[in-house]
């Protein structure tokens, strides 16, 4: 047998296993040699990029301790404004997406952008279809908050907010609106524009008979301002606009003799029959509270007016039901509304011109909404006085000793001294002495009974002493026992307990009766 039959068969993989490699420094290499042009260049590799830019721990001690939360800080603020409502500008609360522009917002912030009239995004007013809940944006508002607290909203602003939207419900944006015409820039405000009457076919069934010309259509016979209202027409005294005189929706106020033009503000733009209209900005109790003209009728007593206003709530009575009694008290007069047209008390109430009062003795059958006002604050304390001697007043309120100096009171500001005494009534006759009755009997025959200390001390008189003086002078007789105010041992023994008196009021509809009432 030969030498080569005597070597055994080894497999290639058991040789690898069994022995090892040592490669040969004479053979040739099987390595490609690199390019000429990469010669000259740093080795570089992943492991020594690494070993560069590694910092050992001892050059920047604690360096981890100190970033870590300056880093966890910004990260929170930067999030934080990522978050922010497009709308209040504040953390997103039940956060909403808008489609297709895939901005979001607070629930409650795009329900009242689209409450008010908000027909597209409101971010980039882009044209969109509906909003719905962002589900996806909720948890990391959640964990933000978690890691800052203090960015969450108070309980106040979340309460309000889920009242406004609730969550999980989707919203659907209105169609757009039809653009606004573009404004007239080249009208001019000297030309009179034509009354609603004064165009052909106009809505209400009825013709002007002077028309005027439209300045758009016919400018060389346009009317100018500058020669006065157009010949038939006047101005509304609420809207201002000019109004044709001989309409049938046309009315005029009997007492300040302006116009309205019953067309532009339904309710407002008229002078209603006298029980039939409302006093201009006096609703309800409230709107007296408010109003400082109510304590300058009393005189600024304050507590007066409490007094009044809490009777007036006992009661269940508005503002527009004592302006009816002042009214129908008026009427019953015989004089009626003379002596208030000759205060100029309803002069300059209206902004524009008011007619001319052809027969100062006609009846007054029809009053606009501010001379209504008007009358309710002039006739207000006398409708009180009224009302007081009807007895329905508790009796500790009867019963306060009336002021010595009574309305000329000058301590009525004092609330010590306005609770202690009585004002409503009029100063109280002095006590009866002998140089009193002397005066008396001067004054009975005409003379006056000091003409010195008349010239030099001078009279302090009440705003509202002229308008007394004048309901003297034009007041039927009324009996003593209505007009004498007792003094106060006579309203113990008149509101004595004894005495059967009325604990309410008549209710105001057994009085008065309005036939308007329903269209109030």
């Amino acid at each position: 047998m030969s030498q080569e039959a005597s070597i055994p068969f080894t497999p290639l993989s058991m040789a690898t296993n069994s022995m090892p490699i040592t490669p040969n420094p004479t053979a040739p290499s099987l390595k490609r040699a690199a390019s000429t042009s990469f010669e000259g260049l740093e080795e570089s590799g992943r492991k020594r990029l690494k070993e560069d830019h590694t910092i050992p721990d001892e050059e920047c001690p604690g360096s981890a301790s100190l970033d870590a939360p300056t880093d966890s800080l910004d990260l929170v603020e930067g999030l934080a404004q990522e978050l922010q409502c497009g709308c209040c500008s504040a953390l997103v609360y039940r956060p909403v997406i808008v489609t297709p522009c895939q901005h979001f917002f607070c629930g409650s912030c795009c329900v009242l952008w689209i409450k008010n009239g908000g027909s597209n995004c409101p971010s980039c007013r882009g044209q969109s279809t509906i909003v719905t809940p962002f589900r996806a944006l909720q948890p990391v508002i959640d964990l933000l908050l978690r890691h800052a607290p203090h960015m969450s909203r108070s309980n106040n602003e979340q309460r309000q907010a889920d009242e406004i939207y609730k969550a999980g419900q989707s919203m659907r944006l209105p169609s757009p609106r039809e653009a606004s015409p573009e404004p007239n820039v080249t009208q001019s405000a000297d030309l009179a524009r034509p009354c609603p009457h004064c165009q052909p076919g106009n809505p209400f069934g009825w013709m002007c008979p002077q028309p005027i010309p439209d300045p758009a259509v016919d400018p060389d016979n346009a009317w100018h301002l500058d020669n006065g209202t157009p010949p038939g027409h006047a101005h509304c005294g609420n809207c201002e606009n000019l109004l044709a005189l001989r309409s049938p929706s046309t009315t005029k106020c009997d007492l300040c003799q302006v116009h309205f033009c019953g067309v532009s503000v339904p309710g407002r733009c008229v002078a209603a029959p006298l029980l039939a209209q409302h006093p201009h900005g006096m609703s309800d109790i409230g709107d007296l509270i408010l109003s400082s003209d109510v304590y300058e009728c009393f005189d600024s007593n304050t507590v007066e007016v409490e007094i009044m206003l809490d009777y007036l709530s006992a009661q269940r009575l508005n503002p527009r039901h004592v302006y009816r009694e002042i009214v129908s008290y008026i009427q019953s007069q015989a004089r009626g509304f003379t002596p208030l047209i000759d205060l100029d008390l309803f002069t300059d109430l209206h902004a524009v011109t008011p007619g001319v009062d052809l027969d100062p003795d006609a009846p007054r059958n029809r009053i606009c909404r501010l001379c209504a006002t008007e009358v309710l604050l002039w006739g207000l304390k006398e409708w009180w006085v009224r009302e007081r001697q009807k007895g329905f007043l508790e009796g500790e309120v009867m019963n306060r000793s009336d002021c010595p100096d009574g309305s000329n009171c000058t301590r009525q500001k004092d609330l010590a001294h306005a609770r202690e005494f009585n004002h409503i009534f009029g100063a109280q006759p002095r006590p009866a002495t002998p140089d009193r009755a002397v005066d008396d009997a001067q004054l009975a025959s005409g003379r006056s009974p000091h003409p010195a200390d008349e010239e030099s001390i001078p009279e302090t008189e009440s705003p509202h002493d002229e308008i007394e003086d004048t309901i003297e002078t034009y007041t039927d007789p009324i009996p003593t026992e209505l007009t004498r105010i007792p003094p106060p041992l006579a309203f113990a023994r008149l509101f004595s307990s004894s005495m059967s008196v009325p604990t309410e009021r008549p209710s105001p509809s057994s009085e008065l009766f309005d036939p308007l009432s329903g269209l109030a």
